[in-house]
């Protein structure tokens, strides 16, 4: 492991994405509870992605346009599905003083599924890693899982951390239905962004 992966792999964890606000919105709308369980959910969402680059599934992505696209399309309406769901749920953004606690199972699979439908993650897995691996050295295999786990591990950090930082100031949001408001239409457009971002990526 290099100074360039560990740089390179905290730039890429640490820009907001799709994981990043949704964590930001867990820790806003349920507390810090909420919050881990979202950054553990985002970072579970990388192990298919990291299955696939093993088992070479990546690089079909990679090289077959219908396949890629097929799979960015699906993260495109997934995205706007959340947008959606977040203008018309009240409680997703809603920060109330006693929240009622919302199943671990479900905000996990949310996370997952939306990192899961993120073909910038797959790109990342075989475009990134093996410039760090030797194809033909013997430990090749367990050197891309070791990198892979310290990626996961930055992902779990930073996330939590987002997450956490949420949950602190959530409380100065506390009887200001104008502000939760413009919460909500925010994380909603930044959704809808990240959806038009996404719908524009080339293999």
């Amino acid at each position: 492991m290099t100074i360039a992966f560990l740089v390179t792999t905290l730039v890429v964890v640490a820009t907001p994405g799709a994981g990043v606000l949704f964590t930001l919105s867990a820790g806003l709308s349920r507390g810090r509870r909420a919050s881990l369980v979202a950054a553990v959910g985002c970072t579970l969402g990388t192990v298919p992605h990291l299955a696939a680059a093993v088992t070479g599934l990546a690089a079909l992505l990679n090289s077959s346009a219908l396949a890629f696209h097929l799979l960015k399309y699906l993260g495109v309406a997934y995205l706007l599905y959340l947008a959606w769901a977040t203008l018309r749920d009240r409680d997703a953004i809603a920060v109330d003083a006693d929240p009622a606690p919302r199943s671990a199972a479900r905000v996990i699979t949310t996370a997952v599924l939306m990192n899961l439908l993120n073909p910038k993650l797959t790109i990342f897995f075989v475009a990134f890693l093996p410039q760090f691996v030797h194809p033909g050295a013997p430990d090749a295999l367990p050197r891309m899982l070791g990198l892979s786990a310290v990626f996961m591990l930055a992902t779990l950090v930073v996330f939590a951390g987002y997450g956490l930082c949420a949950a602190a100031v959530r409380r100065h949001v506390l009887d200001r239905p104008r502000i939760t408001a413009w919460l909500r239409r925010g994380f909603a457009g930044s959704f809808v962004a990240l959806g038009l971002l996404l719908a524009r990526a080339e293999a």
